[in-house]
C-alpha cells in the first residue's frame, strides 16, 4: 500500500455526471459524492443534509436553515437534488468496485448553522442538538443504505464535514445579534456527543475505518474525534499547531486514517507546485518520526471544498495532488 490521494466535499459547476466521471477516474482509491453548491438552494453541504434528513423538517429562509413544523419546498427540493444525484452516481458508476465516500455536515456544523423555530441557532438548546443529531445518525445510515444498494461493489464510507467544529469548542459561534456567543464545548461532551453518532452508524453496518469527520477548522481537537471513535480524520495542514502533531502521531499509530489537507484552497484557481503540495505532508509527517509503516493510512487532499474554483484548475489540482503522493510515499520509505 502507498499513500494516495482524494478530494474534499463542494466542487465547481452545476453537471453532475460529468463530477462523478471525473471522480471516479481521477480517484480510483478514493472516490467521493462531492456537493455542487452552484446549482443553487439545497445544493450545498448543509441543504444536501437537510434533504438527506426525513425525521425532522426544515424551510430555508434569507438567514440560512431552520427548524419548521412541517416539510417545506425547499427541503423537498433539496431531497430531489439529492436522489438526482444518487441517480447519476448509480448510472456513471457501472461495475465500479474500491472506497467511495459520501458526505454530510457533521452534528456540530449543522447545529451551529440551522435555526430553531423562533430564531436561535440549534446549538443553543440541548435537547434539539441531541435531536439532530439522532436525525443525522438516521439520515446517515440510511445514505449508506441506498449506494450500498446502488453501487453493490463500492466500499461505501461516510464523510461528516465539520468547518465550524473548532468555533463550537472554543464558545466562538455568535448569536444572531452578535453581541455574545454560545457556550463553548468541553472535550468530554465533544467526544461524548459525537460517539453516539459514530457507534449508532457502525453498529447498522458501516465499517468504524469508514467513517471519517472532516474539518479544516483550527482547534478542530484531533484527540476528541480519536476519542468518539472515528475511523478516520481530515484536517488542514495550514491549522495544525504543535500539540497537534502528537494527536496525530498517537492517531496513525492507532492505525486511523489521516486525511491531510496540503493544497491551500481559499484563493480559487492558485495551483500550488507538485513539489510544493509533497513539502508541505512530508513537514506534517516526517516529524512523527514513524516512517514508511503509516503509508497507507495517509490520503493528500485539498485543505477544503472547491466551489469557488473553476473546473479546470481544480481538477488539474488533483492530478498534482496524486503526483505529490507518489513523492511522499518514496520520501517515507526512505
Amino acid at each position: 500500500m502507498s499513500v494516495t490521494h482524494s478530494g474534499v466535499g463542494s466542487w465547481p459547476g452545476a453537471d453532475m455526471a460529468a463530477t462523478v466521471r471525473l471522480t471516479l477516474g481521477e480517484l480510483p482509491t478514493g472516490a467521493y459524492l462531492p456537493e455542487l453548491p452552484g446549482r443553487g438552494p439545497g445544493s450545498d453541504m448543509v441543504g444536501r443534509t437537510c434533504g438527506a434528513i426525513r425525521a425532522l423538517a426544515f424551510d430555508l429562509q434569507p438567514a440560512g436553515w431552520r427548524l419548521t413544523d412541517g416539510s417545506s419546498l425547499a427541503q423537498r427540493g433539496a431531497r430531489s437534488l439529492l436522489r438526482q444525484d444518487l441517480d447519476v452516481l448509480e448510472e456513471q458508476s457501472q461495475g465500479f468496485a474500491g472506497p467511495l465516500r459520501v458526505t454530510l455536515t457533521g452534528p456540530f456544523t449543522l447545529a451551529a448553522a440551522v435555526e430553531l423555530p423562533r430564531g436561535g441557532r440549534v446549538l443553543g438548546d440541548a435537547g434539539a442538538t441531541r435531536d439532530l443529531r439522532d436525525a443525522l445518525v438516521e439520515a446517515s445510515v440510511d445514505l449508506v443504505s441506498q449506494v450500498h444498494r446502488r453501487v453493490p461493489g463500492a466500499e461505501v464510507g461516510i464523510q461528516w464535514d465539520e468547518p465550524l467544529l473548532g468555533s463550537v469548542r472554543e464558545g466562538a459561534v455568535p448569536t444572531a445579534s452578535g453581541l455574545r456567543r454560545y457556550p463553548a464545548w468541553g472535550a468530554h461532551e465533544t467526544s461524548e456527543h459525537l460517539r453516539v453518532l459514530v457507534e449508532e452508524v457502525v453498529a447498522r453496518g458501516t465499517a468504524r475505518a469508514a467513517t471519517l469527520v472532516h474539518s479544516c477548522a483550527r482547534h478542530a481537537g484531533i484527540g476528541d474525534l480519536v476519542a468518539a471513535g472515528i475511523g478516520g480524520i481530515g484536517v488542514d495542514a495550514d491549522m495544525l499547531a504543535r500539540p497537534d502533531l502528537d494527536q496525530l502521531a498517537a492517531l496513525l499509530e492507532g492505525g486511523l486514517v489521516l486525511h491531510l489537507g496540503v493544497a491551500p484552497t481559499a484563493v480559487p484557481d492558485v495551483l500550488p507546485t507538485v513539489d510544493a503540495l509533497a513539502r508541505q505532508a512530508l513537514g506534517v509527517l516526517r516529524p512523527l518520526e514513524l516512517g514508511p509503516a503509516i503509508a497507507d493510512q495517509v490520503v493528500l487532499t485539498p485543505a477544503c471544498g472547491l466551489a469557488g474554483w473553476t473546473v479546470r484548475p481544480a481538477t488539474e489540482l488533483l492530478r498534482r495532488l496524486g503526483s505529490a503522493a507518489a513523492i511522499v510515499d518514496e520520501e517515507l520509505a526512505r
